[in-house]
């Protein structure tokens, strides 16, 4: 099938009177070289802006819609194209690219009608008839489909992939004969083209020509080494030839085209182990702490690793920098103390277990309603190491292996991190959202605050500058307890920061000017971290998710039931609705009560505070992203997927990978 090429740009938008200001074609230019370059999210935002310049430029609709459906927003893309047409009636490449979409939605009487209508407009455009074939074939009219090919061969007799789509067409129909034929085609058309060789493979394969289709997928591999479905289906074939460590050899090159996937990694470490390769599983943790070297998870895991072999002084240095990392971390001082016995440290191994009931004492206390045993939690923890990740770069169909159900998790809360010297090098035209209370505080504090929801690392200067400004009052102000507890957060001293939150919160009640509205804050960081406590407590989990094979051939995620415990919001909800209470305007208290709500079940609750944090900041698109994710949870995808794509436009690019998981085989 063919592939249509895109574009993208830098999202920066502007207010009011400042858009006069811009020359529409430097958006213009920046966009259609973006999505050249396939820079697609780029491509986006300078289209973005020039949809506020001119809203009645049917191109520009157009071309972020190209951008859209090659990130795979397939529904953002739709209402592009539809855009497009509506401004121009007579557009063709608007109903082309339409008609493309619906298609892809399993719309297929109306993807014919949008290609018959730019067939009318221009019947010489001769790649029309290609797209109305692939529709063609997609709604299983395979006779259509073929003459619809056969047409566009007549004028394009050189292009293999006319006869890759019309050899399948055959197929379907059938006649292998003329698919193969048809493949043979194609590859003498492009000897360096993998997908003949792949189509003809699988076609031997059907037939039981197993020697035929693995030397087919040999010379796919060698033309494309990187190529995912050309090994995952040499697998199946020396699976059935029962050559089964050649098949895992294969299996395992297709999970280490993706290294950023965590899941992916643990799995395959698992099962090298399953099979004696203990150093190739060891490996796989390795590079999994070579992604991130702060994922206190990795460590914990690698350490059972290391137990597993025996290896008892390996694990228990692992186990020394999870503690290290994490310094309230319960369960790694139980683990530890389990190893110290092994290796005869009885004293020291006590003195673990006796931290380790400490610790589960001031969560019971501080955080967990129910008064349950940290130490028997098994809440499931689906995704054992969470990590941003590049894919591999071909889609899989439903027949190939399915190992991308990684764990999709809301976007982070916000909350006031340290910052250091401020930043006032904001460009021209970005939106960002404006409080005058916010500024204030930002303002009044001796070391530089803003509100952000990603992880921030303060520099030893920044450090030294909250040493200075905090800790040196006998009776400090709320604002440096405020910032006693941003630096006791930063030493991952946790229970430490919640005390002094508490104390900025009583402080703050004394004052009667301005300053009292302040505990507003407080609070939205005290809850913040409250919420964070508890998440980190419901992560630690006993449980493994490995990769099984079925009898179909399929690679699919296996976790063993596991008894799950609930975990209390209440105290963290609260201290948001408080914040609420005193300051009615910021978006990110109620973006943060939508993310509680969700977490504690309450889905309604958690959509209707996203939709307030909406209302307050239009730009949010966070809060679009996750609201999107509770309405697909909801069944509501339709309106789930519309957000996603939002979000999306806002800068948010893992809603593509969101979008291509859940939106991208609709059938609306």
């Amino acid at each position: 099938m063919r592939c249509f090429a895109v574009v993208c740009v830098l999202f920066i938008t502007c207010i009011g009177d400042l858009w006069a200001q811009y020359d529409k074609d430097v958006f213009y230019y920046r966009g259609r070289r973006a999505l050249a370059d396939g820079k697609y999210a780029q491509a986006i935002e300078n289209f973005n802006i020039l949809t506020q310049l001119d809203t009645a430029d049917y191109w520009t609709f157009f071309f972020r819609g190209i951008a859209k459906y090659n990130l795979g927003d397939i529904r953002g893309a739709r209402q592009d194209f539809d855009r497009s047409v509506h401004i121009n009636p007579v557009f063709t490449s608007g109903y082309h690219y339409r008609g493309i979409t619906e298609s892809r939605y399993g719309n297929y009487d109306q993807a014919l009608a949008d290609l018959q209508k730019a067939i009318d407009l221009r019947p010489g455009e001769i790649g029309l008839y290609f797209s109305r074939g692939v529709t063609y074939f997609l709604s299983q009219q395979f006779d259509n489909a073929v003459k619809d090919f056969d047409k566009y061969i007549r004028k394009e007799p050189k292009d293999p992939s006319a006869y890759l789509n019309r050899g399948a067409s055959y197929l379907f129909l059938g006649d292998t004969l003329k698919a193969v034929s048809d493949y043979n085609k194609a590859i003498r058309l492009d000897r360096f083209d993998p997908e003949g060789y792949v189509r003809r493979g699988r076609v031997y394969a059907s037939q039981n020509k197993y020697d035929l289709a693995i030397s087919d997928m040999d010379k796919a591999i060698e033309l494309d080494t990187t190529n995912t479905f050309a090994y995952f289906n040499r697998a199946i074939m020396y699976y059935e030839q029962e050559r089964y460590n050649e098949a895992m050899s294969d299996l395992n090159r297709v999970l280490r085209d993706e290294p950023g996937n965590a899941l992916t990694l643990y799995n395959r470490g698992l099962i090298n182990a399953q099979l004696g390769a203990y150093e190739d599983a060891l490996d796989d943790m390795d590079r999994v702490l070579n992604i991130n070297p702060e994922n206190v998870l990795a460590y914990f895991n690698r350490a059972s690793i290391f137990i597993e072999m025996g290896l008892y002084r390996n694990a228990l240095e692992d186990y020394d920098k999870a503690i290290e990392l994490y310094p309230d971390f319960a369960k790694a001082y139980m683990n530890r103390a389990y190893v110290k016995s092994l290796l005869g440290d009885m004293r020291s191994s006590k003195n673990d277990y006796d931290t380790a009931r400490k610790k589960v004492q001031e969560y019971r206390e501080k955080n967990i309603s129910d008064a349950g045993s940290f130490a028997d939690t098994t809440k499931k923890y689906s995704s054992l190491l969470s990590l941003d990740a590049e894919f591999a770069k071909k889609d899989f169909n439903d027949e190939l292996l399915q190992h991308r159900d990684i764990d999709i998790r809301l976007r982070p809360l916000y909350r006031f991190v340290l910052t250091g010297v401020k930043d006032d090098t904001n460009y021209a035209l970005e939106r960002g959202y404006e409080n005058s209370l916010i500024s204030r505080f930002e303002t009044v504090m001796p070391v530089g605050v803003e509100v952000r929801n990603d992880v921030v690392h303060p520099d030893d200067a920044v450090l030294a500058a909250v040493e200075n400004a905090a800790y040196g009052s006998a009776d400090p102000s709320a604002e440096e307890l405020f910032l006693r507890a941003l630096n006791e957060y930063s030493a991952k001293q946790f229970n430490s920061s919640l005390n002094y939150y508490g104390q900025a919160v009583d402080a703050s009640r004394e004052k009667a000017d301005v300053s009292r509205m302040y505990e507003a804050f407080y609070r939205m960081n005290r809850g913040a971290l409250r919420a964070e406590m508890i998440e980190f407590i419901a992560s630690i989990e006993s449980n493994v998710q490995v990769l099984s094979m079925d009898d179909a051939g399929t690679t699919r995620a296996r976790v063993k039931d596991q008894v799950t415990r609930s975990y209390d919001y209440t105290d963290a909800i609260e201290d948001m609705k408080a914040a609420a209470e005193i300051i009615k305007d910021i978006p990110y208290v109620y973006y943060n009560l939508g993310n509680l709500y969700c977490l504690s079940s309450e889905h309604i609750n958690s959509i209707d505070n996203y939709t307030k944090a909406i209302e307050l900041y239009p730009y949010m698109g966070d809060a679009y992203f996750n609201r999107g994710l509770v309405l697909i949870y909801l069944k509501d995808k339709e309106k789930g997927c519309i957000d996603l794509s939002r979000a999306g436009e806002l800068g948010v690019e893992d809603a593509y990978g969101v979008i291509k998981k859940y939106c991208e085989d609709e059938n609306n």
